[in-house]
């Protein structure tokens, strides 16, 4: 099983060379920190930067250069700031080639849900809709279940969704899941993870073909 860090790390393996990319608040963000030192990748924010580094070391810390999620972040050297006019431009523009996103719910036909909870008090929005309506290639970072154990892969999603049948990839602490017409289909299981494991935490429809290999992290 993974924590929040080994997930940031399988899904840094989806990030190729020349990649512009855009990370969300969470899971997502720890992504940076796990790329490959031998390949270009420009990280985006919807705040305004261009060319964010891993997390400052503790001591080193600016509290003006922050990503998305007010987190303190740092930058690579050609990094750029600019207004969010700019920003939102890059995305609607399509000029993002993946997108990393947190969710709360995704559904087995790719609707997402990762924005809000009835009742309780949300910061926004934010980004989250330009994001899901304008990338083609969205990979969702989270874990399977919830805090009381219910599954977040779900037939339909229940909360309000953020995006409608745009999700391409999953993975959480025990899997790594392809969004198909026919459902969720199984990929690779996390370390010391069964396949009966993934199933019993997984509500929608999960499609398993011959062998399902280990994740290599």
């Amino acid at each position: 099983m993974l924590d929040k860090n080994g997930i940031a790390k399988r899904i840094a393996k989806e990030v190729k060379d020349g990649y512009y990319v855009n990370l969300g608040i969470g899971i997502p963000t720890l992504v940076a920190n796990f790329v490959r030192n031998d390949i270009d990748v420009e990280f985006q924010s919807e705040n305004g930067v261009l060319g964010m580094g891993p997390f400052p070391l503790e001591g080193e810390e600016d509290a003006d250069i922050i990503n998305a999620g007010k987190q303190t972040i740092t930058t690579l050297p050609g990094a750029s700031f600019f207004d969010s006019a700019t920003s939102f431009g890059m995305i609607r523009g399509q000029h993002v080639d993946l997108t990393i996103l947190g969710a709360m719910e995704v559904a087995e036909n790719g609707d997402i849900a990762n924005w809000k909870i009835p009742g309780k008090m949300v910061k926004g929005m934010g980004g989250a809709m330009d994001l899901v309506a304008s990338a083609e290639n969205i990979i969702v970072a989270m874990m399977h279940t919830n805090r009381a154990g219910h599954s977040k892969l779900l037939k339909r999603c229940t909360l309000p969704l953020t995006g409608v049948g745009c999700v391409t990839k999953i993975v959480t602490n025990l899997a790594v899941l392809e969004v198909t017409s026919e459902g969720f289909l199984l990929k690779e299981r996390a370390p010391g993870v069964s396949i009966e494991d993934i199933k019993k935490a997984t509500e929608g429809t999960m499609i398993i073909t011959g062998d399902v290999p280990e994740m290599v992290i």
